[in-house]
Order: C-alpha cells, then sequence, then structure tokens
C-alpha cells in the first residue's frame, strides 16, 4: 500500500475479517506501518471492541465495520488517499466507467459519499449506501476506500481505480472521454466475478 503510494505515513488504512472467528484485523492507528509487525496488529470484534494486538485499531474502524457487517460478499477493506482518486473526491465528481479494467474488478462508475469527519458513522453508512454492490466509493474531500473478497482483491481495487482515475484527468485535458455503456459494464462485471477472478480466489476465505 505504501510502495504503491497509495497512502503516506501513517494515513490510510486496511482490514480483513476472518469468518470463522466473526473478528477483524484491522491497522492500528498513528504507526508507521514501516515498523509494524503482524503480531502487533489490532484485532477487534464485530463491535469495535479490541480482543487483541499492541495499539489500539485504527480511528476509522467504523467505516471498516460498516463495510464488513453489511456486505457478506467481502473480506477485506482498504481505505487510500492516492492522489488522482482523491483529487476527484475532492471536486465531488464521480469517476465513471471509462476503461475495462476498472468496470471489471470495481463495478463501473466510482461514487461519491457525501462529506463527513472522519471516524464517523455517518461516514461509514454514507460509504456504504453509495457504493451499493460495487467494489469501491470515493469519500468527499478525504479519499477513496476500496473492497474485496480478499485484501488483495481490495488492494487491486485501489490500484486499478486510482489508474483509472488518473486516465479520466489526462482524457478530459485532451478532449471528451467516451463512457462505457450499463450493458457493456454489466458483461465485463459478470465475466470478472464467474471467470477472470476465479484463479486468484482459489483458496481464499
Amino acid at each position: 500500500m505504501i510502495e504503491s503510494k497509495l497512502v503516506a505515513s501513517t494515513w490510510g488504512n486496511v482490514s480483513a475479517k476472518v469468518d470463522n472467528d466473526n473478528l477483524i484485523v484491522i491497522t492500528p492507528s498513528g504507526v508507521d506501518y514501516k515498523n509494524l509487525t503482524f503480531n502487533e496488529l489490532p484485532v477487534i470484534d464485530m463491535d469495535g471492541k479490541k480482543i487483541y494486538g499492541k495499539y489500539e485499531p485504527s480511528s476509522e474502524k467504523l467505516l471498516h465495520l460498516a463495510l464488513l457487517k453489511n456486505r457478506k460478499d467481502i473480506h477485506g477493506v482498504m481505505h487510500t488517499h492516492s492522489i488522482y482518486a482523491s483529487a476527484f473526491s475532492v471536486i465531488r465528481e464521480a469517476i465513471p466507467p471509462i476503461i475495462e479494467d476498472m468496470v471489471q474488478i470495481a463495478g463501473g462508475e466510482i461514487p461519491v459519499a457525501p462529506y463527513h469527519l472522519p471516524g464517523t458513522p455517518e461516514l461509514g453508512n454514507d460509504v456504504l449506501r453509495v457504493m451499493q454492490d460495487k467494489y469501491g466509493a470515493l469519500m468527499a474531500n478525504h479519499g477513496f476506500v476500496g473492497v474485496g473478497r480478499t485484501v488483495h482483491e481490495a488492494f487491486k481495487v485501489c490500484l486499478v481505480v486510482e489508474k483509472a482515475a488518473q486516465i479520466h484527468f489526462i482524457a478530459k485535458a485532451i478532449g471528451t472521454p467516451n463512457i462505457l455503456s450499463e450493458e457493456d459494464v454489466s458483461i465485463m462485471r459478470k465475466g470478472y466475478l464467474e471467470s477472470y477472478s476465479k484463479h486468484d480466489m482459489e483458496g481464499a476465505g
């Protein structure tokens, strides 16, 4: 996440749901990820109570809980502050379905959730609402959150959406971007979920 420049220093966070124990492993608050070891990662229950770990869970734990408790299809959440996606969050403009890999992995247009202060329940609730069944959403004046059936898939969502945001920015500077049709988006998304991503999901869970 850091090496890909999706976050800087201690900002951004990631979590994974452990189904068998109904627990969530989440990055801590205010700790440099480069110095973080596996055993120091906080583990919380589905109510946000810390069960294990040296450090306190991320201040954005309510965002992660809102998604992991209500989206039974996902097990990983990653919140980033990547530059181009964050730029679209600042102008509060959705990233349209302009490029194939983005619509395959994210599910189409990337919507924008209304602004709320970080760490508030309203933020998580509105991200959940605007995301619907997709794998990503922008948070106004804040950044991006990507989800997936695994943490690895959530990471790929963040990478691909950041690239799409950059492509859209460049395309708008050159001319008028052409948007993929809803039918094409639906076909490609279905193909990704049912076939293309199957190898990545082997052994997941």
